[in-house]
């Protein structure tokens, strides 16, 4: 009996979504209402997300509106941002709260830049791992007697295959934020 691929599969694909999740929060010089993803304000005692209490828009390229729900809350998400590590500073008007991202100057391209590539080389370590799970179970299937040495070569061939793919499929999504990153 041959070795399912279809949960090493389902692991890989969070791998990937998890890693696209942290790109996302990475500030490229855009206006990205994802960049606030991670900031919580403490909301009658419980953390809660800004994208909860508020609509978050850019206006432009550069610029991001937040407009809260109730607006008693403008404070907390101001000082919410504030001690976040957004690293932009906001303009409140007393309705709305502006966030003005900075152009990156090429000191700190180039540090997002190290960070992506470190953030990709993780999730290619969470994939080899997940491979590693996949080759274990072949392993102990055949040594069980539940799987034909043949069955388990092709296991393992189909498992490297899935592997190669979503390693590239890392490595594109990596590509395509770097030159985010570069050419803003």
């Amino acid at each position: 009996m041959k070795l399912t691929t279809t949960e090493f599969e389902g692991r890989m694909k969070k791998s990937i979504s998890a890693y696209a999740e942290n790109l996302a929060t990475i500030r490229a010089g855009r206006a990205n209402p994802e960049i606030l993803s991670r900031v919580t304000v403490d909301y009658y005692g419980a953390p809660t997300p800004i994208a909860q209490m508020a609509e978050i828009r850019s206006s432009d390229a550069r610029t991001l509106v937040i407009s809260p729900y109730d607006p008693s809350t403008l404070k907390s998400i101001e000082r919410a941002i504030l001690t976040s590590d957004v690293g932009v500073t906001p303009q409140n008007d007393g309705k709305l709260i502006r966030l003005a991202i900075p152009p990156l100057n090429e000191e700190r391209r180039r540090e997002l830049k190290k960070q992506v590539e470190r953030l990709g080389e993780e999730a290619k370590v969470a994939i080899r791992n997940i491979r590693r799970d996949a080759m274990d179970k072949a392993k102990s299937e055949k040594k069980a007697g539940t799987m034909t040495e043949d069955e388990q070569k092709q296991s393992e061939k189909d498992v490297q295959t899935l592997t190669d793919k979503y390693i590239k499929e890392i490595d594109g999504v990596t590509e395509n934020k770097v030159k985010e990153i570069m050419s803003v």
